[in-house]
């Protein structure tokens, strides 16, 4: 039986004197032809959840269109396949940019192939350092292996319920439980990593302790959303003056995001909310907590 969150953690008060080093720099690492707003809102979200530093490692084709979007945002381009999606040439560019950041982003519009499952797989071998692992993140790190996969405590992953049947598929021989906070925190306990399961009341757990989601609307079911989430969780995991563990990062970025898209459908209706309009609104949310 795990232990039932209900708390949510708070950011400390910045000091008169920080600077922008002291929380955080988060490397957002995604991107390819025809999904390039997918890192940009990472990282317009990660800004507005007080990362200092943000910069997207970006396929050489789409990065200058993806830093006009994102224009807080330094950026970093790195090779590319002929289809236009990060190869394994860029790997070393990778390595190399993740000594000066905190935190690591993977997926957000990254698309799926060979050669980045042996970049993903070679990331988290090498980096010691907070992970959140999304969208194509994830359904590239399914097939990198069928017979389950060893994670750092500090890695987050952030699967919808397609992805996280995909990878139960790929890394376990028997069937998926049918309950949802079942299904987080066995993930959770056999692979290592903190694991939420988005959809409505998202589960956050790292298979000792769970907390489940009260915030958020069918407004948020929308393209884009998935990406200010990653972005929220990726700055927190980065904010060193905060000292968050990957749960509690978790845990609070899950419910800044939801909360947001509560404050959003209420000024504009669920019908009419956007990704866009649940990043202008985690400023409010971060108030409010």
């Amino acid at each position: 039986m795990t232990e039932r969150i209900t708390e949510i953690p708070k950011l400390p008060e910045r000091a008169e004197d920080a600077h922008k080093g002291l929380f955080g720099k988060l490397l957002i690492a995604g991107g390819c032809r025809g999904m390039v707003g997918a890192p940009a809102l990472a990282a317009m979200a990660a800004f507005r959840s007080g990362a200092g530093l943000v910069r997207m490692a970006l396929p050489r084709s789409v990065q200058l269109s993806a830093a006009i979007i994102a224009p807080c945002a330094t950026s970093v381009p790195v090779a590319e396949d002929e289809n236009g999606l990060i190869c394994q040439g860029a790997i070393h560019d990778l390595l190399n940019a993740m000594e000066d950041n905190d935190s690591l982003a993977l997926g957000p519009g990254m698309g799926q192939s060979l050669q980045l499952q042996a970049v993903i797989e070679r990331l988290l071998k090498e980096v010691q350092k907070p992970i959140v692992i999304d969208a194509d993140g994830l359904n590239n790190l399914a097939a990198i292996r069928g017979d389950g996969l060893q994670l750092s405590d500090i890695t987050v992953l952030t699967p919808h319920p397609g992805e996280i049947k995909r990878l139960w598929k790929a890394w376990f021989r028997e069937e998926m439980p049918t309950e949802r906070t079942e299904q987080a925190e066995q993930l959770a306990k056999r692979c290592g990593a903190v694991v939420v399961l988005k959809g409505a009341g998202t589960v956050v757990t790292d298979g000792k302790r769970t907390y489940v989601n009260e915030t958020g609307n069918p407004g948020m079911a929308t393209g884009g959303a998935g990406d200010v989430l990653t972005g929220c969780i990726g700055a927190l995991l980065a904010n060193q003056a905060a000292g968050f563990e990957a749960l509690s990062a978790s845990i609070l970025g899950v419910y800044i995001h939801g909360r947001a898209g509560d404050l959003a459908a209420a000024v504009m209706g669920e019908t009419s909310v956007t990704a866009l309009d649940i990043i202008d609104y985690l400023g409010e949310a971060y108030m409010s907590v």
